[in-house]
């Protein structure tokens, strides 16, 4: 990673002002294994990776110890990123046929084919997308959901599995009852697990038949529910960007600068990644990118730049990409925190 920039007064790491770095496998050393295996087609490795990540159990239910980022979250975040590794399906088929009870492979292979679809159907909304696109994305959804099924039924507490399956209700447009549902399912398991919380806030959006009030309520209900430290607050930020991002004009220029959105960013913040029990786990940079973005955009420069210091060159660019030249911007707005320290 990039160290040359600045210094703050008070901390004498360097701050990177290099242009961002957004592709997990870099600015996470420890998937580098992963995608290793991958790029080999190596079952074995793949599978020994995540054996690795629930061997050791380290809980965030208990709001007394420190809630590091469990087993559970690394599943699901590691399974969506490895989805995203072009020609995996390949090895990963190959591994399902040859290993049928074993519910990894399908559940990795169910990933891969959702990243397939969901490409193909692209991220504009429904009005921009073609009949023909929607029937190869409904198809690919479908193909993953056959083998989600089995592999819930199989293992009711599989979170990776119960996270893709939010994305499959999602694109099949089974309903906010139904996602709900399979919500509630895994958090009976593995509760405030990130990744399935960013999902389900996706759901509870407009754009898919959900409501305003129904995406902030959520939001809040993650980081009121969480142990002081865990990433849920971070969801906050993420229903306050989408909504930013639906509206137009002068709302569009004023909403993030409210001061009621500027206090719930700053007590999500306080609550998360800035609370002194915050351990940083693999969806720590996804976290600090919402807030930094969230803060900027509302030009409430001083809230970002903790958020800046703590990415450095890293970023999760899912939220930024809202912005043309998202990079550029990233870059830009970073600077300006950081002048403020």
């Amino acid at each position: 990673m990039t160290t040359t920039g600045t210094t703050t007064d008070d901390d004498e790491r360097p701050v990177a002002l290099s242009e961002p770095v957004d592709d997990p496998f870099t600015t996470l050393p420890d998937l580098t294994p992963l995608r290793d295996a991958a790029r080999a087609g190596d079952w074995p490795a793949t599978q020994a990776f995540f054996t690795a990540l629930t061997s050791t159990k380290s809980p965030v239910e208990n709001p007394v110890e420190k809630p590091v980022e469990n087993c559970a979250e690394k599943t699901s975040f590691a399974s969506a990123q490895l989805a995203t590794l072009d020609g995996v399906e390949t090895y990963l088929e190959r591994a399902a046929a040859e290993h049928p009870a074993d519910p990894l492979p399908r559940t990795l292979l169910a990933e891969r084919y959702i990243r397939i679809g969901w490409a193909i159907r692209s991220r504009h909304r429904a009005q921009h997308v073609s009949r023909d696109q929607f029937d190869q994305f409904h198809d690919w959804l479908r193909r993953a959901e056959r083998l989600l099924i089995d592999v819930c039924a199989e293992q009711p507490d599989h979170p990776a599995a119960w996270t893709a399956r939010l994305l499959t209700a999602r694109g099949l447009e089974l309903g906010q009852t139904e996602a709900r549902r399979r919500y509630d399912r895994l958090s009976a398991h593995h509760p405030h697990h990130f990744p399935a919380q960013s999902q389900l806030l996706q759901q509870v959006c407009p754009k898919w038949s959900g409501s305003w009030e129904a995406t902030h309520a959520f939001a809040q209900e993650c980081v009121a529910a969480a142990p002081a430290g865990a990433h849920a607050g971070a969801v906050v930020a993420e229903a306050h960007i989408e909504h930013w991002a639906d509206l137009d004009g002068v709302e569009q220029r004023t909403y993030m600068r409210s001061v009621s959105v500027r206090d719930e960013l700053r007590a999500a913040a306080r609550a998360s990644v800035l609370h002194p029990d915050h351990a940083p786990g693999w969806s720590w940079i996804a976290a600090d990118s919402a807030f930094a973005m969230a803060f900027s955009i509302g030009g409430h420069v001083e809230d970002a730049a903790a958020h800046f210091v703590s990415l450095e060159d890293r970023v999760t660019s899912y939220q930024w990409q809202y912005l043309p030249g998202w990079k550029a911007a990233f870059v830009k707005y970073r600077k300006s925190a950081l002048a403020t320290l």
